[in-house]
């Protein structure tokens, strides 16, 4: 399975990010630990939400949509 995931900032909740794996337990906790260039300084992290795809190509383009304009309003409605 293919993840695309939502999560938010405890310390900072304005701070949000969206990604995507193919481990979601490995990758939420090493966002957790600052294992990620872009969401270290933010930690720790809160998992909104997730979507599971058996299609990796599907999962990817999910994840494009949803960092794009019409996605980020999307999402803003749907899952934050």
């Amino acid at each position: 399975m293919f993840y695309v995931y939502l999560i938010q900032s405890e310390a900072f909740p304005e701070q949000r990010y969206i990604g995507f794996t193919g481990d979601l337990k490995k990758r939420i906790k090493a966002h957790d630990v600052g294992g990620s260039v872009h969401t270290s300084k933010y930690k720790p992290w809160n998992l909104i939400c997730y979507h599971a795809f058996s299609d990796k190509r599907r999962a990817q383009e999910f994840e494009y949509y949803l960092k794009s304009g019409s996605g980020k309003a999307f999402a803003k409605r749907r899952f934050w």
